[in-house]
């Protein structure tokens, strides 16, 4: 009969490692959930708002003290205009990709500062090419 001796889990016993390659996931996710919001210049609290969770969740995540469900992480990204997957992005591949996801926020402002110059032209300039 072979015994084996050692710190061997028994049955029922073995836990799930929260890691990949020695990063925490809960870790990666909480630090780049913290990104994105910084990226999008958007505070915790207005994050809590526009995801529909409170600040208190939001602070609990990025502290890493809170785990999320599929759920939250959808509306996560859609209150950062982001994609899921760029939650779980590690530091060597958000180094690489990080302009991409700039480009994004980039885009959205350009859109919104052509639409306020729209709006003022009609607004203003508008009358005086009437007179």
């Amino acid at each position: 009969m072979i015994t084996f001796k050692g710190d061997f889990p028994k049955k029922g016993q073995q836990k799930m490692k929260e890691t990949t390659k020695g990063i925490s996931i809960r870790s990666l996710f909480s630090k780049n959930l913290k990104r994105l919001r910084t990226v999008a210049n958007m505070s915790q609290l207005a994050l809590a708002e526009n995801a529909g969770l409170t600040h208190n969740f939001i602070n609990d995540i990025e502290n890493g003290k809170k785990w999320v469900s599929a759920e939250t992480i959808g509306k996560l990204a859609f209150a950062l205009k982001a994609e899921p997957y760029q939650f779980f992005i590690s530091e060597a591949k958000w180094n690489d990709q990080g302009a991409e996801i700039f480009s994004l926020y980039l885009d959205d402002f350009t859109d919104s500062i052509a639409k306020m110059v729209k709006d003022y032209r009609y607004r203003y300039l508008a009358e005086d090419s009437e007179d």
